[in-house]
């Protein structure tokens, strides 16, 4: 006699077993998740309270895209030209206070040509003859002062507020704090086809913070999000595997009572699922113009990879995510603005892959009306030196990190346009007007969404914590 017909999916004689032991055992399910990479993203959370801010006020910004240099790109190479190093090219640093090893080096004039542009007269250099055309929209910061010297610490600093592992990245609390607008994508998402941060991925994570709070990694790919596809024969059998989920879930709570890391787990699987269609369509830049597509550079080897990165940015924000993360794309026998030799190669290759697309981004916001409520941040974890690397050794000129003054600047998202803050010395190797820390960066840019800084926390390990730790004042010169 032929058994009844039963559905794979029919739980009347499944065991009451934990949803985690349930995801486990189907890591193979609906879209082909990989399960097992979420996890290893899960850590138990000790938060039992937290303070998140209320609703934007009217007006503010709504999104942040981070293009983020990393290596460290030398100001006094891009934007915050120092005569003086003309004048005394080849000559020691005549400072007090500095590291001994630039007192063995000679200053070196930079190798590039600056101009000013736009009503503002803010001076540019060669390296960004597109980015240029956008000066009267740029606030240039260029007291900035970090914390370490070496690339790993200074990164985690740079997105965490403090120089080791364990804190959550600026993405993640802009995540818990503030959301999305969009419940079928990420509110955070990181884009970014190099190598690893130095560092390690904890750069970007959420620490403490629950897992749904972190990064949703993208590729600049034809193929944004690996496991995008349905591995489902049907699409009514992959709606027989959500609701099983839910059956077990639903007795789980029942029975063990809420967990956040499985909540928050729950919380990804079930995102992952909308995003099965969201994705695809938010960063289909076929679907755009080719007017738009050349606007970005997608037609240009040399810029096609961030182009493509920064059309996704716009499209992104366009639908409402909240905070979105570029990086500075590799470069060919080239580090990503780490140019201790070969700075003139170095930071032409570095420069040529990002200035017209970031032009491009700039252009695009702004006729799309977006540029008002999407803040552009440009920058890396530290700058250079004045002095000359390496010539010695290699005959190759270069500079070495520095993190007592370099630049970064905003666009767009309530900031000043065509201004200027803060500066460096002559030589420009130390900020000595109006600094600008990294905690006082974060606190301005939490500022801008109508958030206050130190009222949003997250309780962990029996203390409150903020991205500004008990530091940060907000830069309200630079805000329009």
């Amino acid at each position: 006699m032929r058994k009844k017909h039963r559905s794979v999916f029919d739980l009347s004689s499944v065991a009451t077993g934990s949803r985690r032991d349930f995801l486990f055992s189907s890591a193979t399910g609906f879209g082909g998740l990989a399960l097992s990479g979420i996890l290893a993203g899960c850590r138990p959370s000790t938060g039992v309270a937290s303070t998140v801010p209320k609703p934007l006020p009217k007006g503010s910004a709504k999104s942040v895209i981070f293009l983020y240099m990393e290596g460290g790109p030398s100001q006094m190479d891009t934007f915050d030209p120092k005569p003086r190093l003309k004048q005394d090219d080849g000559k020691r640093l005549p400072l007090a206070d500095v590291p001994n090893r630039l007192l063995r080096e000679t200053l070196l004039a930079s190798p590039f040509k600056f101009k000013q542009y736009g009503e503002s007269g803010i001076a540019i250099s060669e390296l960004f003859p597109h980015l240029a055309a956008h000066a009267d929209r740029l606030t240039v910061i260029r007291s900035m002062v970090a914390r370490n010297p070496d690339h790993g610490s200074a990164n985690y600093f740079m997105h965490t507020g403090h120089s080791l592992r364990g804190r959550p990245s600026i993405g993640s609390w802009f995540s818990y704090g503030l959301g999305t607008e969009q419940q079928n994508l990420p509110s955070y998402v990181v884009m970014n086809d190099g190598e690893q941060l130095t560092g390690g991925e904890g750069i970007l994570s959420n620490g403490f913070l629950p897992p749904r709070f972190g990064p949703t990694l993208l590729r600049t790919g034809e193929n944004p999000l690996a496991n995008l596809t349905p591995r489902e024969l049907t699409p009514e059998l992959q709606q027989q595997k959500l609701n099983a989920i839910k059956q077990l879930n639903e007795r789980s709570i029942d029975r063990l009572g809420p967990s956040e890391t499985i909540e928050s787990l729950i919380a990804n699987y079930e995102l992952a699922f909308r995003m099965q269609t969201s994705v695809v369509e938010s960063v289909d830049v076929e679907s755009e113009t080719s007017a738009t597509k050349q606007l970005y550079g997608l037609d240009d080897p040399n810029t096609q990879t961030f182009g493509r990165a920064c059309l996704r940015a716009r499209r992104l924000v366009q639908r409402g995510v909240r905070f979105v993360q570029l990086i500075s794309p590799p470069c060919e026998n080239q580090p990503r603005w780490d140019q201790h030799t070969d700075l003139i190669i170095g930071h032409r290759k570095n420069a040529l892959r990002v200035d017209k697309p970031i032009a491009g981004l700039l252009s695009d916001l702004a006729s799309l009306g977006l540029l008002d409520q999407t803040l552009v941040l440009w920058g890396g974890e530290f700058g250079r030196t004045p002095t000359c690397q390496n010539a010695f050794l290699t005959r190759k000129i270069g500079r070495d990190h520095n993190p007592t003054g370099f630049t970064m600047w905003m666009a767009g998202g309530g900031v000043k346009p065509g201004h200027i803050h803060g500066a460096t010395d002559e030589f420009g190797f130390a900020a000595i007007e109006n600094p600008v820390t990294v905690h006082d960066l974060h606190a301005t840019i939490l500022h801008l969404f109508g958030v206050d800084h130190t009222e949003l926390t997250y309780r962990y390990g029996g203390r409150d914590y903020r991205l500004t730790d008990v530091h940060g004042e907000v830069v309200r010169d630079i805000i329009s």
